[in-house]
């Protein structure tokens, strides 16, 4: 089998970037097998992302050339190897719909992923993550051990070499700094629902409005709470004869469902940031 890449990249627009990209795979020995790009008008950005296959140069040798060719388009790109699955850790708290199903679709050869860790600040799934093998990380937080407890977060996935950090409905609000610090390669999913019924119980709140659809959201994690770049989103229409249990149940399965489709793009390094939005070349 070739050795294979993906490349990502970004730049202003201009014509020829498309010609340029390919006359440079070409000459290096690159052999194209996928390739999607998009013109962002409003902003006068170009993106694009380049799946090839490559015997001639090996990775260290295929960046150098590409710090070269990328200057003078004030290019930013990222290179990586599709034969090398994304390391990912879960954080997750007390409910675990999400979890079990990363887990199993992980397992299953459905995730181009590489599960380390579990970090839960309860222990409600240590049986769960040892039943796949995965080593599982109690970290309680409290107001006066927050700090404490997302450095010592920090310290497991720097040590498991995580590219990916899932909040599997981690109900623990991250630092501003630790948001920073994770910018790109954190994802979180919550319930549709977000700002007009906040607290608890959001889906009680919502079956007493009467509410038709609900929905999940999955996006990067910034400091501004929820807000983030959106990568996936879907809903599911209910009606007056549901209880709450019955909204809870679905929207559960939309938030596993909308996650998993998160991080499988994001893993398959199908998501491109662009400014507050996301380029998702599907």
């Amino acid at each position: 089998m070739n050795p294979g890449y993906i490349l990502n990249l970004s730049c202003p627009d201009r014509p020829g970037i498309v010609h340029a990209v390919s006359g440079f795979l070409l000459e290096h020995g690159g052999n194209i097998e996928e390739a999607a790009q998009y013109n962002d008008h409003g902003t006068g950005l170009f993106f694009m992302r380049v799946q090839f296959a490559c015997e001639r140069l090996g990775r260290a040798d295929l960046q150098r050339a590409l710090h070269a060719f990328a200057e003078p388009f004030a290019m930013r790109w990222q290179l990586h190897p599709t034969s090398q699955p994304v390391h990912t850790v879960l954080l997750v708290s007390r409910e675990g719909h999400c979890l079990n199903d990363l887990l199993f679709r992980w397992k299953s050869g459905l995730l181009p992923v590489d599960i380390r860790a579990v970090i839960s600040n309860h222990r409600d799934f240590y049986q769960l993550a040892a039943s796949y093998n995965v080593p599982f990380h109690h970290i309680p937080v409290t107001a006066g051990t927050k700090a404490q407890a997302e450095a010592r977060a920090c310290e497991i996935i720097e040590a498991e070499g995580a590219e990916l950090i899932v909040l599997a409905r981690y109900m623990q609000i991250l630092s501003d700094t630790l948001c920073a610090k994770l910018a790109g390669r954190a994802i979180n999913i919550h319930h549709s629902f977000l700002p007009s019924f906040k607290g608890a119980k959001p889906y009680a709140q919502a079956h007493d409005r009467g509410v038709k659809l609900i929905g999940a959201t999955a996006h990067y994690v910034t400091a501004d709470l929820d807000e983030g770049p959106i990568i996936e989103q879907d809903v599911a229409r209910v009606d007056h004869a549901m209880t709450v249990e019955d909204l809870a149940a679905m929207g559960r399965d939309t938030e596993s469902q909308v996650l998993a489709r998160a991080v499988k793009w994001h893993s398959e390094r199908r998501v491109l940031l662009n400014g507050h939005k996301t380029v998702i070349f599907k």
